[in-house]
């Protein structure tokens, strides 16, 4: 069974009359891979900040092993951070700017300060070097690597330290989308080799699915979520997960009895139970859980408005009686063209109303917003800047 490791008491922060945590329960289990995923604004990074020991929390308690570490300073606390820009030391060497660290005299329980010897910070250095695939560039100016090859410098520099616990901050951010891919799998590698615990904040829903252990979904300062990447994706708690985790078609429904709901006045067989008689609820449908028909054999009929190659799958949506669906699908559907569907029973989700009801779901801009998209890109020579299960209570 996972030890605990860290936990967050009913955490709030707030600046003036600006509320950014509101009430955070959350626990963190040892040498587990937690991603702290939102948009900008939801209370990630401060929730970040404050394991880190870089901001106090208002009210509430930051527990570590058992022990209440609120006023603890960051440098005494057995984490460290990556930050998205590496603040690496541009006039040392990779092997300096890894060391750089190890240098530093630390007090042991009696107050003596204490230093490594150089054959020790070597050993520890070059081991390091290797578990981060950077053997062979110790002595490599840091100013001659590549974004990847920095981060990865980076990340061995907080870890030859050996916290208990690292923080990563949005560290993929400047790279590529290739380059974030192949790194997404060398952290998940270093995170499980080393086997500490990783706490990861980012905005990105796939890095988040693709990485994590446990994801815990934020929005407005508020925990929307915990769990599994599995569990977050195909059994999203409300219309916000619902819509930021990966695609959603999400349909006003009626639950008429358990595993029955009612959309567009017609019944379909779901999985979902211990909902109240005819309860107004959330449907939740991923669009690549639509299977297109024959119009007449369809269980809904519909029009296609727009079809976007996305080179694996079309993204086609579909008019079903004013409201606009998104369906990913293989086969193509020329604009214009009457199609029917059919959802399996397992492709139909069901949810409690919340305050995001109503918020999502319609693709009526869908094109519109590929439009906008195509306008925003900059033009040649511009550059772009760089649980459940017991863990909420």
């Amino acid at each position: 069974m996972s030890k605990e490791l860290i936990r967050l008491r009913d955490c709030v922060m707030s600046y003036g009359d600006e509320l950014v945590l509101d009430h955070i329960d959350l626990y963190i289990n040892d040498k587990e891979f937690l991603t702290l995923l939102g948009p900008s604004g939801c209370g990630k990074t401060t929730t970040l900040r404050i394991i880190g020991g870089f901001l106090s929390p208002t009210a509430g308690d930051v527990l570590f092993d058992g022990v209440r570490i609120n006023d603890v300073p960051p440098h005494k606390r057995a984490v460290n951070t990556v930050f998205q820009r590496y603040a690496l030391f541009p006039h040392l060497n990779v092997f300096e700017n890894v060391a750089f660290g190890l240098r530093i005299p630390k007090t042991d329980g009696s107050g003596r300060k204490t230093k490594l010897s150089e054959r020790e910070i070597h050993d520890r250095v070059m081991d390091m070097l290797e578990v981060v695939s950077l053997k062979g560039f110790e002595r490599r100016p840091v100013s001659a690597l590549s974004g990847g090859q920095q981060q990865r410098v980076a990340i061995a520099r907080a870890l030859v330290n050996r916290p208990k616990v690292l923080l990563l901050d949005e560290p993929l951010g400047a790279l590529d989308m290739r380059l974030r891919k192949d790194m997404q799998n060398e952290l998940k590698r270093i995170q499980q080799e080393m086997e500490i615990t990783f706490i990861y904040v980012t905005h990105d829903q796939e890095e988040a699915l693709a990485m994590s252990d446990t994801v815990v979904v934020m929005d407005g300062g508020r925990i929307q979520q915990i769990g599994t990447p599995e569990d977050i994706y195909n059994e999203p708690k409300n219309a916000f997960v619902a819509d930021f985790i990966g695609e959603s078609n999400i349909i006003d429904g009626v639950m008429r009895a358990d595993g029955v709901v009612e959309i567009f006045n017609r019944r379909f067989q779901c999985l979902d139970k211990g909902f109240a008689p005819d309860e107004p609820v959330d449907v939740v449908i991923r669009p690549e859980d639509v299977d297109i028909v024959d119009e007449a054999a369809g269980q809904l009929k519909g029009t296609v408005t727009s079809v976007t190659f996305k080179g694996v799958h079309y993204d086609t949506i579909v008019d079903f009686y004013g409201f606009k669906w998104l369906i990913q699908t293989t086969d193509y559907c020329p604009v214009d063209s009457r199609i029917g569907i059919k959802i399996d029973p397992d492709g139909i989700h069901v949810m409690k109303k919340s305050s995001y009801s109503g918020l999502f779901g319609d693709y009526s801009s869908y094109s519109e917003e590929y439009e906008e998209l195509d306008a925003a890109e900059p033009e040649d020579g511009e550059e772009n800047d760089s649980r459940e299960g017991g863990h909420e209570e």
